[in-house]
């Protein structure tokens, strides 16, 4: 703030004279015929005199943008008060000069308070008129909503705005001292900002958006005289409206001869500007998620507010942080990768309406980052008119009894990211990677091998009227989605043919309680109550004896940041719609950088990947990659690849994670509103959740960099590897006897090969050179008809017998 000089009267005597006009035009207006007696200038002089000359003004509210990562798309904008400051030098001169002729034609002659004004009002109010004056000028209208915006009780406010002698005091005192502190320019470029215009809009900046759709730069003559007559009275000279039109052409009409009596404009100008149809836009600018720039978008917005909401940064309270969100004219860039999201959102709404009761949910992280690049589903994300329903009658009998809606095709539910309501699905076996990563933490080596059964007797304990119990017990038995699939598996291949009897025991070996820790290092939040529960103690956690099958709830957005740590060596970042956030001055916020620590050790999380790269039908230089649930992922990305496959009983939910280095994509399919659902989720079919997730991720990938995953070394590949004893032609006792001296678990063939060896003695074993210390050795049993002549071999490797079906299917629970 700077001085200036004042030419008209020295300051003292500005303060004498205005008190004691003030105190007769007070008076004047609430008691004429007192005005005239000398009692009230002077008991006006001395109040006004004792009042306070320092005005603290607060910033009115802004507008705050919500901006796609590219710092340039708009996502969508809130606001409690549509309004964003601008410098006076971007606001037309037309503006300028016409809000000094509607609202005050001696702005730049007085010293903040018109002491010829107040004579007139003075003369006016005591004459018993009806319309009566108050002889504000513009720095006095400033301090008024000033002090409105300052406020920070209601109280305050209606002081700021009554109609009283005390407020016309006080607004004059101010306003001398203003006049003082701030040049001309810079009081009228803080009355255009704070201003209201109607129709929702505050300051010019956004009444020019609002009615003409251009930026103040740009007005013309009539626009601007347009403009400064709402000022006066926005709602009855609003031109939206049919019964405010008129008047607002003769509003405007006497702004433009008011810049004429000042000298803005010619005559000539005038004459032209009037002859102008007015033509308004009456958009009001959008506001809030329901209002996003794509209406698909909106999901990823919520994700944001939400996750706003949260951080105490913003405020101690929900309402506290609403209000800056609403006021604090951030300009927000987001983590929302456009191409990401437009593929997502095409991706979960190909071969799926909006109707449909099956919901695909799709998230995409980056690794690394925690950044959310992408949140979609096959909903509107809006509010569903009750006097005009569009959402169908829900799913749930119970609730279709009662003719309760369900939430298709609208809802503004966080169905992707999880919220009130929202503790998530169920996502089958890729919660297999919780396994296989405390396995690898304790050791286990991805050769590890397990002969897995048809049928495995597990140590859990639940209740025998299970169907996954035992027969006539109550051990938990989980069996396989085809029986073609048990065998001798490594953790390549379990992960690969997703084996629940080499998962199920692998997991008991490992102890339950580490694999729910894996998961909860990995971001799995347990937000159902029953799943808190078995998670809350380390007892309780040890006796859960489905978990590697997904039995827990989860959301995609957790499950697509889980998947992510893996890919980034394990650090860990929390999810996050921000990356950067900027104040009205352009001050950056340090809560937009990513908030990563390491949880899993580089090798065990890359050993992790390693496995994982085997569903999608991918491999690298260390893996034994066989066969996969979801081989074709690879090939339709067309980069390297890893992720999951899974399902749960009766296909109520599908789930599929795929990734690169650059992305994790997550996505579960289900009926939100019933979750014991009787429809089928599908896989790899046209409207299942397979392409959905392929789909986005091919997308999002075209033009980007293919980089690998970088493969495990060391012994978490190999483990401790032992040479396996010779046992070719011995009996099946003596082999069995010989390979337990030796450390190693012995597992018969079920099937007979070609062999020089005795029938029904030892072929061979598979492997035959070495492996893991304490790992299943499979015996191959002689059929005498010739074959590989002793001393040969019959090549290295597991047997892995081939899978029938695609590893999906029913899963035991328990």
């Amino acid at each position: 703030m700077r001085k200036r000089d004042h030419n008209v009267l020295t300051n003292a005597a500005s303060l004498l004279i205005c008190g004691l006009l003030a105190g007769v035009v007070v008076a004047a207006a609430a008691f004429p015929a007192v005005a005239m007696s000398g009692l009230a200038a002077k008991a006006g002089a001395q109040t006004f005199g004792a009042l306070p000359t320092e005005l603290k003004v607060a910033r009115a509210p802004q507008i705050t943008y919500l901006l796609a990562s590219d710092g340039k798309t708009p996502l969508a904008t809130m606001y409690d008060e549509n309004r964003r400051d601008v410098k006076l030098k971007d606001v037309s001169l037309f503006m300028q000069k016409a809000i000094v002729a509607a609202e005050d034609h001696q702005f730049y002659k007085h010293n903040g308070v018109d002491f010829n004004g107040v004579a007139r009002a003075f003369v006016n109010n005591s004459s018993g008129s009806n319309a009566q004056q108050g002889a504000s000028t513009l720095t006095m209208q400033y301090v008024r909503l000033a002090i409105a915006y300052s406020a920070t009780h209601p109280a305050d406010v209606v002081a700021a705005t009554e109609d009283t002698s005390a407020r016309k005091l006080r607004e004059m005192r101010y306003a001398l001292q203003i006049d003082k502190e701030l040049s001309k320019d810079e009081i009228l470029e803080r009355y255009l900002n704070i201003a209201p215009f109607g129709n929702g809009a505050y300051g010019v900046y956004a009444a020019s958006q609002v009615y003409f759709g251009k930026p103040p730069s740009k007005l013309d003559i009539q626009e601007s005289a347009l403009l400064a007559g709402l000022v006066k009275a926005p709602t009855a000279y609003d031109p939206t409206t049919t019964s405010g039109y008129d008047d607002a052409v003769g509003r405007r009409n006497y702004v433009i001869q008011n810049m004429v009596t000042i000298g803005a404009i010619t005559q000539a100008q005038a004459d032209e500007a009037k002859q102008i149809k007015l033509k308004v836009n009456h958009k009001r600018t959008p506001n809030g998620c329901v209002a996003a720039n794509v209406r698909s978008w909106g999901f990823f917005c919520d994700y944001f507010y939400r996750w706003w909401m949260g951080q105490e940064t913003f405020g101690a309270t929900t309402y506290d942080r609403e209000r800056r969100l609403k006021s604090g004219g951030y300009t927000i860039t987001t983590t929302l990768d456009k191409q990401a999201q437009t593929a997502a959102d095409k991706a979960v709404r190909n071969h799926l309406s909006e109707s449909s009761k099956a919901a695909r949910m799709v998230a995409v992280v980056e690794p690394g980052t925690g950044r959310v690049r992408a949140v979609a589903v096959n909903r509107n994300f809006k509010l569903d008119d009750p006097d005009h329903p569009q959402n169908k009658i829900s799913s749930d009998p119970r609730k279709a009894k009662k003719g309760i809606r369900g939430n298709y095709p609208n809802t503004v539910i966080p169905l992707v990211t999880g919220g009130p309501g929202i503790t998530g699905y169920q996502a089958g076996s890729t919660f297999k990677i919780f396994t296989l990563v405390a396995a690898l933490e304790k050791g286990y080596p991805l050769s590890y091998t397990i002969n897995a059964q048809p049928q495995f007797k597990s140590e859990y304990i639940i209740d025998s009227g299970n169907p996954a119990a035992c027969a006539g017990t109550h051990f938990y038995c989980p069996q396989n989605a085809s029986k073609a699939m048990a065998g001798v598996h490594n953790m390549w291949s379990g992960f690969g043919f997703s084996v629940n009897t080499y998962f199920i025991p692998l997991q008991q070996q490992v102890g339950a309680e580490n694999v729910v820790k894996a998961a909860e290092k990995l971001g799995i939040t347990f937000r159902a109550s029953n799943d808190a529960k078995f998670a809350a103690t380390k007892d309780a956690a040890h006796q859960w004896g489905a978990f590697s099958l997904g039995v827990s709830q989860t959301t995609p957005l957790e499950l697509a940041n889980a998947y992510a740590t893996l890919a980034a060596d394990g650090k860990y970042c929390e999810p996050i719609p921000v990356q950067e956030i900027r104040s009205p001055d352009g001050e950056k916020l340090d809560i937009a950088n990513p908030r990563c620590e390491q949880r899993i050790s580089t090798q065990v999380a890359r050993a992790a990947v390693d496995a994982a790269r085997c569903p999608l039908g991918d491999s690298s230089s260390t893996s034994q990659c066989k066969t996969g649930t979801a081989r074709n992922v690879h090939g339709i990305v067309d980069a390297p690849v890893a992720g999951k496959s899974g399902t749960t009983d009766k296909d109520k939910t599908s789930a599929l994670v795929a990734m690169t280095k650059q992305y994790a994509v997550a996505g579960i399919m289900a009926d939100p509103d019933w979750p014991q659902t009787n429809q089928r989720m599908g896989h790899d079919v046209p409207n299942g959740i397979n392409p959905a997730v392929y789909e986005t991720l091919r997308d999002a990938m075209k033009g980007k960099d293919r980089k690998n995953f970088t493969p495990p070394s060391g012994k978490i590949v190999e483990g401790d590897q032992r040479s396996i004893p010779d046992v070719k032609c011995l009996s099946i006792d003596a082999a069995k006897s010989r390979l337990r001296g030796a450390g190693f678990e012995p597992v018969v063939g079920t099937s007979k090969v070609p062999s020089e060896c005795p029938a029904d003695t030892a072929a061979g074993t598979s492997p035959d050179r070495r492996t893991i210390k304490g790992g299943v050795v499979l015996i191959e049993v002689s059929n005498g008809q010739g074959g590989p002549k002793p001393g040969t071999t019959t090549g290295p490797g597991t047997v892995f017998p081939p899978p029938n079906g695609n590893g999906r299917g029913p899963r035991p629970r328990g």
